[in-house]
């Protein structure tokens, strides 16, 4: 019984890297509908905080997501299931390229070029969907687009004070301990005594 979560965090890390194009972010609604709507691992809420948690790590979303999901549902154990199920996939295909395609062959061969121009669209729509989905989620509004949307448009300015990501990281960890020790504690029960 034990074993079987864990050969089900595999095969369905598995699937959504095999039949996912676009990395991470087009990955994350199917994720998002195995994880907490097929199989109900993880309430909504609980995989936006993982996934919050995901963005924040080095390397690669798809990766991060399937670690902090296994971790969540069996530790290390059950974050090396859903990892290597993710990672297997993409694995192998790169592998099998690598074996039989050359980048000469890959770049001359007409009917590659179209697969690729047909998968951007799809890519694309993949990607959008995802994080209009998880906007609704976190209840973002047109006034808190503002907020990345100024800290994108500060970092690109080129500013040597403002223009690093890690001034806005840091000051957003600020912000957010702050609101929540003065809005979310004293409205929970007994927080404000």
């Amino acid at each position: 019984m034990s074993c079987k979560i864990y050969w089900q965090l595999f095969i369905t890390f598995m699937k959504i890297g095999a039949f996912t194009f676009g990395g991470g972010w087009a990955m994350i609604s199917i994720i998002e509908r195995e994880v907490v709507e097929r199989h109900k691992w993880i309430p909504r809420d609980e995989f936006l905080d993982l996934l919050a948690v995901a963005q924040s790590m080095p390397g690669i979303l798809a990766v991060n997501i399937s670690v902090v999901v296994g971790d969540r549902l069996r530790g290390l154990k059950g974050s090396i299931a859903a990892a290597v199920g993710g990672i297997l996939p993409s694995f192998t295909l790169i592998l099998l390229i690598a074996v039989f395609l050359t980048p000469d062959t890959i770049k001359n061969n007409e009917i590659i070029s179209r697969i690729f121009k047909g998968i951007r669209p799809a890519v694309v729509a993949l990607i959008v969907a995802p994080v209009l989905t998880t906007a609704r989620a976190a209840g973002i509004t047109w006034k808190t687009v503002l907020i990345p949307v100024g800290v994108a448009l500060l970092i690109y300015s080129g500013l040597p004070v403002i223009s690093s990501p890690l001034v806005f990281i840091s000051l957003g960890a600020v912000c957010g301990y702050v609101y929540y020790v003065r809005r979310v504690i004293p409205n929970t029960k007994g927080g404000a005594k």
